[in-house]
């Protein structure tokens, strides 16, 4: 299991740096930089675990989390496995409507978060959000806690702490359910549960693709509110067992700072950041033996640059379904996607299996394999016609990707998105749901989505007036990217 991995690395090496927070932590939530060794991580871990275990929850209770890429975000996910429980991540934009949407979905018992995180107090939203949900019993807050909540800072605290009743479960317990994220199909949002077994898998293919080695350094950009956010950054680090260095998207100041201070052998990179950031010479002589870039649109994977890095991994992400890493040469552009099993690291004899890719009768991308989740979740949400993975009786998931095959059938390209689906950065909306949203909002009010070299699309939004429009989806507690649709440009409130 995941906690088991930790305890292992904690076992070697306990004086070792385990954690290390960005250094312009206060531009993104309160308290000074952690930087802790695995004795200490250790400690926080199982007092977290201990911290929920004296709140009632019981085995495999599910707990939701919401927090930046700092220390308690790794801490809360390890604690909440620790104390045999279920993590179910948020991501970072989401506000009181999308959570509100998604936790009702999965009976949460509790919900972490801190009191602010940037400009946004995600304490308050927290409070809102239990307000509306008669199942969230606990809202636990890092940083200045409300009246009425849990405070957890002290779980950093050097005293002896408490530890959490050992966890025991019938069958291997790493088959057990670990993590829950959430997509987003053109019927609503899916929730998607992951065993420890399938976010190994998932992990895998990166750190062999990228061959990172036993104690590496990895700095990551990407916050854990996603499969891919674990599997490119908690699972690399574990499967490792070196020091992983945090950085909040994003600081360009804050990165150069960590880059320097860690020597890092390995980094996470939004990929459309990739060529900025080597054009403005912050890749030159950093020494970085592995760059694993993160494309969450496969679509445009094909008109991804050539690049002189000496190794980089892409990694391209079909929603919350999988993901496929791929060691590219240098020099050249992106491989296409083999049709086929995929193991890593490609070409050699003890390759393991990663996944499988076929292309269905309707022309769309399928993946199956270890990392591929096997049943809907919450159970039974086929029968009740509740949005959820489309599995086919094969365990082949339709990720909704068109795609095309190449005149020999042995690779493929991906095409277009999901129907309906808008993608903006990491974040995916329903076009319909969006329009919608806004509509009840603000009426009269339109929004639609254009191409953007960066975030993949955005959402422009069209009113009477527009900062109105901004304000009152905010009220609403919608994500800030589509009130953002309406504000002037250059006055994103966006945190």
């Amino acid at each position: 299991m995941l906690d088991g991995l930790f305890r292992q690395a904690a076992m070697r090496h306990e004086r070792a740096i385990a954690l290390s927070d960005p250094p312009d932590r206060h531009r993104i939530t309160s308290g000074l930089p952690h930087r802790l060794t695995y004795a200490e991580a250790d400690n926080s871990v199982s007092a977290a675990a201990a911290r929920l275990r004296e709140l009632g929850l019981q085995t495999d209770a599910i707990v939701a989390m919401q927090l930046p890429n700092t220390a308690e975000a790794i801490i809360t996910l390890l604690g909440i496995l620790r104390a045999g429980m279920i993590a179910a991540l948020l991501p970072l934009l989401w506000r009181k409507a999308d959570i509100v949407r998604a936790l009702s979905r999965i009976n949460a018992k509790a919900l972490i978060t801190c009191s602010r995180i940037g400009t946004t107090a995600h304490g308050e939203v927290a409070m809102q959000v239990a307000a509306e949900l008669f199942s969230i019993r606990h809202v636990c807050i890092f940083g200045d806690a409300p009246d009425g909540t849990v405070p957890l800072d002290d779980v950093f605290a050097s005293a002896k702490i408490k530890t959490a009743p050992p966890v025991t479960r019938s069958g291997n317990p790493a088959d057990h359910i670990a993590v829950i994220t959430f997509d987003v199909a053109a019927d609503g949002i899916v929730p998607v549960a992951r065993s420890h077994t399938q976010l190994i898998a998932g992990g895998l293919g990166p750190v062999l693709e990228g061959c990172i080695e036993a104690d590496a350094t990895i700095l990551t950009t990407t916050p854990i509110g996603s499969f891919a956010g674990v599997a490119l950054s908690v699972m690399p680090w574990l499967l490792s067992g070196g020091t992983l260095a945090l950085h909040h998207p994003f600081d360009l100041d804050s990165f150069s700072a960590q880059q320097r201070a860690f020597h890092c052998d390995a980094m996470v990179l939004p990929a459309a950041l990739l060529a900025p950031l080597a054009d403005a010479g912050y890749l030159a002589g950093c020494h970085i033996k592995t760059i694993l870039a993160l494309r969450r649109g496969p679509e445009r994977l094909a008109d991804a640059i050539p690049t002189n890095e000496t190794s980089l991994v892409d990694v391209v992400t079909f929603g919350e379904s999988g993901l496929i890493a791929t060691l590219r040469e240098p020099h050249d552009g992106p491989l296409p996607l083999p049709v086929g099993k995929i193991s890593a690291p490609r070409g050699h004899s003890g390759a393991v299996p990663i996944v499988e890719v076929a292309r269905s009768k309707d022309g769309t991308l399928m993946l199956r394999g270890p990392m591929i989740p096997q049943s809907a979740f919450p159970p039974g949400a086929e029968q009740r016609h509740e949005p959820h993975l489309n599995i086919r009786p094969d365990r082949f998931v339709d990720t909704g990707y068109g795609c095309i095959l190449a005149s020999h059938g042995q690779s493929v390209t991906t095409t277009s998105p999901p129907a309906g689906i808008v993608g903006v950065g990491g974040y995916r909306f329903v076009m319909h749901g969006i329009e919608a949203i806004a509509t009840k909002a603000v009426p009269n009010a339109s929004v639609f989505a254009v191409p953007h070299a960066v975030l993949g699309q955005r959402l422009v939004g069209s009113s009477a007036d527009r900062a109105a429009a901004a304000v009152s989806l905010n009220d609403h507690g919608e994500n800030p990217l589509v009130a953002d649709a309406f504000r002037p440009r250059g006055s994103s409130a966006a945190a």
